[in-house]
């Protein structure tokens, strides 16, 4: 294109300088008919020059637009290109997140099913030692042996004479009979209970520590059983019995998740395993809180440990 354009210039020159040099010449010289025919030539060629000149403006806007749209089609494709690519990148994103809430929801989920086998384990085990002792309640009592006086009945050679003292007629030797065995009655639920939470608050460890046994003894599958149990692991984590605290917090995550205790549990849990340099347990336990108890106080303060270890809430977030 460019070439083309210097062409043009340099006809027009041409012809224009030719034009000059036979206009410029001398009268003298009659103007001979080969003059008159090169003059006609050069004003053709001037002609052609224009035409020529006009062709190519012409054909170079026409060229101009095309660029111009080519550029603008370029700069679309390229927009829209860019536009997809951020789609799918959102779209990748998007799926990688739902995978990984999946991922996590499941193993939540795993979690929870191994915690319930573990719970109905130890429910059945306590069913068969109720089922244990009210057989052992319901049992006949045991035949008399020859010799051995039972309550309430007389044997021969015993009876007892008009101012004779009890007993005094009883066969030397004999052995005495059998008394029944004195059966203890649990206290009242609530009354223990509270109790032995005052105890706690005035600080009177070791006597709270017996009533809330009492509690888990005797109503061992009542729900207040759970708040016991957690009391029980509270007094040993002050006592720096770390082992026997998180013994406690456990029973009450596996067997009363239900108890408003539990997500203190859980969380005085992952406590009691830091003390201990059990740090990937306790990161477990923190997440696992934060799954299970995810609008509690107690998954705030979680969720602000993990904060403050430098680890992230969520297990796949760590990858």
């Amino acid at each position: 294109m460019h070439i083309s354009v210097t062409a043009r210039k340099g006809l027009f020159a041409t012809a224009v300088l030719s034009f000059v040099l036979l206009s410029s010449a001398p009268r003298a010289h009659a103007v001979s008919k080969e003059i008159v025919q090169l003059q006609t030539q050069v004003q053709q060629l001037l002609d052609q020059v224009q035409r020529l000149q006009s062709t190519l403006d012409a054909k170079m806007g026409v060229l101009q637009n095309l660029a111009q749209q080519t550029t603008d089609e370029a700069n679309q494709m390229t927009a829209a290109v860019s536009a997809i690519q951020k789609s799918l990148n959102a779209q990748s994103e998007a799926t990688n997140g739902k995978l990984d809430s999946i991922s996590g929801q499941v193993q939540s989920l795993n979690d929870s099913v191994d915690e319930l086998k573990v719970r109905i384990s130890k429910l059945d085990k306590k069913l068969q030692d109720l089922q244990s002792q009210v057989q052992a309640m319901q049992a006949p009592p045991a035949q008399a042996q020859p010799g051995i006086a039972q309550p309430g009945t007389v044997q021969p050679g015993t009876e007892t004479m008009p101012g004779m003292a009890p007993g005094a007629g009883a066969t030397p030797g004999a052995p005495a009979a059998p008394t029944a065995p004195a059966v203890q009655q649990a206290p009242p639920l609530k009354e223990t209970l509270d109790a032995a939470e005052r105890d706690y608050v005035a600080g009177k460890y070791s006597v709270a520590q017996g009533e809330f046994q009492d509690v888990v003894h005797y109503y061992p599958l009542d729900n207040q059983a759970g708040t016991a149990l957690f009391y029980l692991g509270e007094i040993a984590y002050q006592q720096k019995d770390y082992t026997t605290a998180i013994a406690d917090y456990n029973q009450v995550i596996e067997e009363f998740s239900g108890n408003p205790k539990a997500p203190a549990a859980q969380l005085h849990k992952a406590y009691a395993l830091l003390v201990k340099n059990k740090r990937a347990e306790a990161i477990h336990e923190l997440r696992s809180l934060i799954q299970r108890y995810p609008r509690t106080p107690e998954a705030r303060a979680a969720r602000t440990k993990l904060d403050r270890m430098g680890v992230p809430v969520a297990a796949h977030a760590a990858r």
